[in-house]
């Protein structure tokens, strides 16, 4: 019997008797580990498998013409490993739906493409990815969309672009890419409604285990599950979850849903199932990034090649109170500034060897990268560019002594 089923016997149809006079109650909400286990992820009913099968079809046969089967008629609409997974997210980032796509870009994409028309305006928090920076300032902007790029602070250049009847979604993400500032979601959420705007929340790098932007005033969420979620490096794939918000009289849920039908990027059974599979574990795997990260973090202050160290774990780190409050870790990233500049930046990302040089992040190896010229490249040349001095680790599970020695050896090349 699955956890999350109270009082039902699977061997048998009727409920466990259950004396008239026992009180009743409310079963608690099962916690996050036990939800990544078993949320969407209840044994095959035909064979008692522990894990669900993996639905590797194109199509289902259909019992009459506008008939189907359990509702499922080809795997661009649904397809129950994919709606698996979807249920996994949604319980986890406390949403109403989720919908899996088959890039965080995708997922990025459908959502957005789901409440902008010609004529409007992101407000974006400038320290964005970039990927959703490319995304914005040129596939947007050819389609008549325009994008004002606000930093996390400005409250009044905030508070000027949201006045603008074309403002219709505001876009951050926190801890941003790759300086890890804080953003503040319920303060940004309220500016946002006050508007008549909706949030959206790339929660990517605090990941659900660490933090839910629903429960502090988000709209939607946004995952490279790429990253954290599947956490191993094997699989590409991107989430939206939504809460219970409402667009144009319509159901957010429903808009998202149509354009991840009508749009087609969505996950594949065998990514949806590898995704499931790495979610399952998100919980202690960043336990130990956040773990790891810490403490990479305090050595790196004290290193001569290093000038300043960005980890909201830190109580010296501008956005570490807020950090605290809406978060449950301070993550697995680190980045640092070198005192050599570009130069020596460029030099330790070349120099790692447990580290892996790599654009990617969130899995359980250590990768490191140079921002600037490496994730960061549509950025340049604009305001949004992040520091040339700048390098980012993604911090894996290893024993930390190795990672320490292997960053050690690498600043000594700084």
């Amino acid at each position: 019997m699955s956890p999350l089923d109270h009082g039902i016997d699977h061997n048998d149809a009727r409920p466990h008797a259950i004396p008239e006079e026992a009180p009743t109650r409310t079963p608690r909400r099962p916690g996050f580990r036990t939800a990544a286990v078993h949320a969407g992820q209840e044994p095959d009913p035909h064979t008692g498998a522990v894990i669900p099968p993996i639905y590797q079809t194109s199509t289902f046969t259909q019992t009459g013409v506008e008939t189907l089967k359990n509702g499922y008629e080809y795997s661009r609409g649904g397809n129950p490993t994919r709606n698996a997974l979807e249920t996994q997210l949604a319980a986890l980032e406390h949403g109403s739906a989720a919908y899996a796509f088959a890039s965080g870009i995708a997922a990025e994409d459908a959502l957005l493409r789901s409440t902008l028309r010609p004529g409007n305006t992101v407000v974006a928090v400038a320290e964005t990815y970039g990927g959703t920076h490319r995304l914005l300032s040129q596939l947007y902007a050819r389609w008549g969309v325009a994008t004002e790029f606000i930093a996390p602070g400005d409250d009044a250049a905030r508070e000027r672009a949201l006045a603008a009847p074309e403002a219709r979604v505001v876009w951050l993400e926190t801890p941003t890419n790759p300086l890890l500032t804080i953003v503040d979601i319920r303060d940004w959420a309220d500016a946002a409604h006050a508007h008549g705007a909706l949030l959206f929340v790339d929660n990517t790098f605090a990941s659900p285990a660490t933090q839910n932007p629903l429960t502090l005033g988000a709209d939607a969420v946004v995952h490279s599950t790429t990253k954290y979620i599947g956490g191993h490096s094997d699989v590409l794939g991107g989430a939206v979850v939504v809460g219970d918000a409402a667009w144009e009289d319509q159901p957010l849920a429903d808009l998202v849903q149509f354009q991840q039908f009508a749009g087609g990027a969505v996950a594949g059974p065998q990514d949806a199932f590898l995704t499931s599979r790495g979610l399952k574990t998100l919980g202690v795997r960043m336990r130990q990034h956040a773990e790891n990260a810490e403490v990479i973090a305090r050595w790196l202050q004290g290193h001569r090649a290093v000038d300043r160290v960005y980890y909201p774990g830190l109580p010296d780190h501008p956005g570490h109170e807020i950090a605290a409050r809406q978060m449950t870790g301070f993550g697995g990233i680190v980045s640092l500034g070198l005192r050599g500049g570009e130069a020596a930046a460029r030099r330790v990302a070349e120099a790692t060897q447990v580290f892996g040089l790599s654009v990617s992040l969130g899995g359980v190896e250590s990768l490191i990268s140079h921002p600037a010229t490496m994730t960061h490249g549509s950025t340049k040349g604009t305001p949004q560019a992040p520091p040339s001095d700048v390098v980012r680790l993604s911090v894996g599970i290893e024993d930390v002594e190795d990672l320490i020695e292997d960053l050690d050896a690498a600043l000594a090349t700084a």
